[in-house]
């Protein structure tokens, strides 16, 4: 039988049968296929050449880690996806996020899309990214809903990650508002996560777009959240987190947008309320502007000036490391 990289046609199917096979953010994997493009990684994960950028040590490695998930049927995966419909897209397509390419080697090797992929292609000066608690509270729901609403009013584009509270919220006043919005899953596109927000999700998917790196049939993990996040801090000028826990997963795509140069708003809550406390560890820190008005956000985003690359963390490893397992995810 021919090998995997024999069988695939081209760059865009070698991107998608790599998305089954490797994890997100495997900077690894990343750096190599920038290097020497899709087809060629998938070959040197299969055959014993020399690994280009990597010693022998991290190559052994490597293949151990990517080998096994060759699976014999991955081709056929891969040509389920393509009949299913699901838009795919690719870095040098007139609608991937430009945001993306900040990310280095942890930009996504292809983005599935359900929904509208041309939303994908705007200016990140025109996407906001809203995220905050699950737990979140009814200050915090009624805040999210009222700046998504404004936002889109101004015609800005709402990024968030379709959970609970802050992010359904928003995703929810951006569609009452009649705007656009884009929901970034950590699984994939064909399974909206989670199950209780699955009407909305749809919804979504039929007036915006959900999308993900992860392909068709792919289930949410602890590590596809973390990976998710710095798409979702890519994808916009601006991050505003509205409630937070004190280590909430919410402030990790903070943290993310400003490595990235990228600005990042806090909306501030009562002192009692341990909801409120990441957002006001973002300001004591001087991660995040203090915001109380969409207006505010508006203003962040319009003089956003985003950085073009983003600095090692221990959150971003290709491997998750100690650090990353105990950061709490969304």
């Amino acid at each position: 039988m021919a090998s995997l990289a024999g069988q695939l046609q081209g760059e865009r199917q070698a991107r998608m049968a790599l998305s089954m096979i490797a994890e997100p953010n495997d900077q690894l994997t990343g750096g190599l296929l920038r290097r020497v493009g899709g087809i060629e990684t998938i070959r040197l994960i299969q055959d014993g050449d020399r690994v280009p950028s990597m010693n022998g040590a991290d190559a052994l490695a490597w293949r151990r880690r990517l080998g096994p998930r060759v699976a014999p049927d991955v081709m056929g995966q891969l040509h389920a996806a393509e009949a299913a419909g699901y838009g795919v897209l690719i870095p040098g397509d007139e609608h991937w996020p430009t945001g993306l390419a900040g990310l280095g080697a942890g930009e996504p090797y292809v983005l599935w899309v359900r929904g509208a992929a041309s939303l994908l292609g705007q200016p990140i000066a025109e996407q906001v990214t809203i995220t905050g608690a699950r737990a979140a509270t009814a200050y915090g729901t009624h805040v999210a809903q009222e700046f998504a609403s404004d936002l889109v009013a101004e015609e800005t584009t709402v990024v968030s990650g379709g959970a609970y509270g802050i992010d359904a919220a928003a995703h929810r006043g951006a569609l009452a508002a009649g705007g656009h919005t884009i929901a970034v899953l950590a699984g994939g596109v064909d399974r909206p996560y989670p199950a209780g927000n699955r009407e909305l999700l749809e919804r979504i998917s039929a007036v915006g777009a959900t999308v993900s790196e992860m392909p068709p049939g792919a289930t949410p993990t602890r590590w596809r959240f973390l990976a998710r996040n710095r798409v979702m801090a890519a994808m916009s000028a601006s991050t505003v987190v509205v409630e937070a826990g004190y280590r909430s997963g919410s402030l990790n795509v903070a943290s993310l947008a400003h490595e990235l140069g990228r600005t990042v708003g806090a909306v501030p809550g009562p002192i009692t309320s341990a909801v409120s406390a990441g957002a006001h560890r973002l300001i004591r820190e001087g991660i995040g502007q203090l915001v109380t008005v969409p207006g505010e956000l508006l203003s962040l985003n319009r003089d956003a000036a985003p950085g073009t690359g983003l600095p090692s963390s221990p959150s971003l490893d290709a491997k998750p490391s100690a650090q990353t397992r105990s950061t709490p995810t969304l």
